[in-house]
């Protein structure tokens, strides 16, 4: 029998290896942030080939992203279960189909609007110059999301197999087809050769998982099945996280369409706050919810209301312990971490615009990572409609704050800003340049409200959330974290003072590692001293350790 001890080991060293896939498609997509940045900063065809995504992006989210998923994987897997392979391979075939037509229809409409979309929907402050590369950029990558489409769910057969492997190594692949085309298509062709080399690692996210759909003898049909029954029963499940993920793409328009209205910088400098958000909180959130998913969605089906209760406080409780630190840490080090994109285009104006995005983005490493599993812990008990109703409410928070931040924010930095903005008008800095830190906090204390409801509901259907638990974990980690925090600055101060600061990249590399040892050095002390049993979870998982009782056994 699996104890909750034993299952949260099991879960912890699982994640470890989903962990080390994202971190070899972030690292990789670190090389590609280095050259980006250095060829376009801030400016404005960033600021075009970022906005152009949204819709295509939206497209994938959508029609074949990660709502398609939820209600994919249960239906096929059962299928498996009851081993009625081909009636797997049916309705994988169906759902195939119909998707990409779909898709292709979607796309295609798209296509033809797409001036039409930037210049009143995305981003109606960019001027006509802008909003026509954006325009172009955003047909090239339409390309990418027809074969995401089809890529997505091959995904989620494999997954059904429990087969992890291919679809982990899929993300890198993406990341390589793009840095493909950061190194070789962007000095002949520009910002258009990054969205070619986006086309690309859509191919190969599509290619890599190939073998093992020959491996599990796949079986594909031409038909698209809009008399199957159980087609239409996945289109319907799906449909409330449709509507969720819809809410969350609707924020980044009004947020990208906010941002265009103060300038292109504000729009790639949101781009790039989130972007760099992204590498811990996916390195955390997405890797844990990914791993807990199928465990509660077992413990759903079994009926076993406390083991769901022990799963979902385990794996939010380590995101809590991991995420909190990260997020104080990018606060202080932050700063010094973003001026090593500084070559180039990305000049010390553009450091402090991205370090201001990505402070008041911190707080989602956070809310974004504890979402991916409180979510889930829905979606297990195949609930779909509550998400949605906490989704709608963070929505509309985040939209209202969104335009009242926007406006009235004044950063500490502003001052400064205006000073360069008078300096650089080519950048297209605007006065109010600041205030575009306003839509990364507004993003981030809509999803924290969010999160709060859906918490407050599974505590009270699941009779507990082992609040208790969750408290403890919160408050030692708050406090070790800011022990931490303390330690950082005190470093930074040291150094400063030792007239070390601002003396080329090679100092700016030590300055950072000497901050981030001791921060974590100083954390782990006190994490220790304090009893922060998650923590230990975490270590024995990465140093592979096992409990006597588990070894005998």
């Amino acid at each position: 029998m699996t104890t909750p001890d034993k299952r949260t080991r099991q879960l912890a060293r699982s994640t470890l290896i989903v962990m080390f896939a994202f971190a070899a498609a972030k690292a990789i997509s670190l090389g590609q942030t280095f050259i980006i940045a250095n060829v376009f900063g801030v400016g404005a065809e960033w600021a075009a080939y970022v906005t152009a995504n949204r819709i295509p992006e939206l497209i994938f989210t959508l029609i074949a992203g990660g709502a398609l998923a939820h209600a994919f994987i249960p239906i096929f897997s059962g299928y498996l279960a009851k081993d009625d392979r081909s009636g797997a391979w049916k309705v994988a075939s169906h759902v195939i189909n119909t998707v990409f037509c779909f898709t292709l229809v979607v796309s295609i409409i798209v296509f033809f609007l797409s001036p039409w979309l930037v210049a009143n929907v995305v981003a109606p402050g960019f001027d006509e110059a802008t909003r026509a590369q954006t325009a172009a950029l955003m047909r090239i990558l339409l390309l990418s999301t027809l074969i995401f489409s089809v890529s997505g769910i091959m995904m989620g057969i494999l997954q059904s197999h429990q087969h992890f492997l291919l679809p982990a190594l899929a993300p890198i692949m993406f990341d390589v087809g793009i840095l493909i085309g950061v190194i070789f298509f962007l000095p002949a062709l520009g910002v258009e050769g990054i969205a070619l080399g986006a086309v690309l690692g859509a191919a190969l996210h599509l290619a890599i998982q190939i073998p093992g759909l020959v491996m599990f003898k796949a079986r594909w049909s031409f038909e698209l099945g809009l008399r199957d029954p159980t087609l239409w029963r996945v289109f319907r499940l799906m449909l409330p996280r449709v509507a969720g993920l819809g809410v969350f793409s609707l924020n980044f328009l009004v947020m990208n369409n906010i941002a265009s209205r103060l300038g292109t910088a504000p729009v790639a400098a949101l781009d790039w706050g989130w972007r760099l958000m992204q590498i811990p909180q996916t390195l955390i959130g997405t890797a844990i919810g990914t791993v807990i998913f199928p465990t509660l969605a077992a413990l759903s089906e079994m009926g076993d209301e406390d083991g769901k209760r022990e799963a979902m406080s385990g794996a939010l409780r380590v995101i809590l312990v991991t995420s909190i630190p990260a997020a104080i840490g990018i606060i202080f080090v932050g700063r010094p971490l973003i001026s090593l994109l500084e070559r180039g285009a990305f000049d010390a104006t553009a450091s402090a615009l991205v370090y201001s995005t990505l402070s008041f983005f911190a707080l989602g490493i956070v809310v974004h990572s504890a979402l991916e599993v409180v979510a889930r812990s829905f979606y297990a008990d195949k609930d779909t409609m509550t998400p949605l109703w906490a989704a709608l409410l963070g929505a509309a928070i985040n939209f209202v704050l969104a335009f009242a931040l926007s406006g009235v924010m004044v950063v500490s930095a502003n001052s400064h800003f205006n000073r360069i903005a008078a300096q650089f008008p080519q950048m297209g800095l605007t006065s109010d340049i600041g205030h575009v830190g306003g839509l990364a906090l507004a993003n981030s204390l809509g999803t924290a409200v969010e999160v709060l409801l859906l918490l407050w509901v599974l505590r009270r259907r699941w009779h507990g959330a082992n609040e208790d638990a969750l408290t403890r974990t919160v408050l030692k980690t708050l406090a070790a974290s800011l022990v931490m925090a303390l330690a950082i600055v005190i470093v930074n101060a040291i150094w400063n003072a030792a007239g070390l600061a601002d003396r080329g990249l090679a100092f700016t590399i030590v300055q950072i590692a000497l901050e981030t040892s001791v921060g974590l050095l100083v954390f782990l002390g006190v994490a220790y001293w304090l009893r922060l049993e998650e923590l230990q979870i975490v270590i024995n998982a990465v140093l592979r350790r096992r409990q006597p009782a588990e070894a005998a056994a």
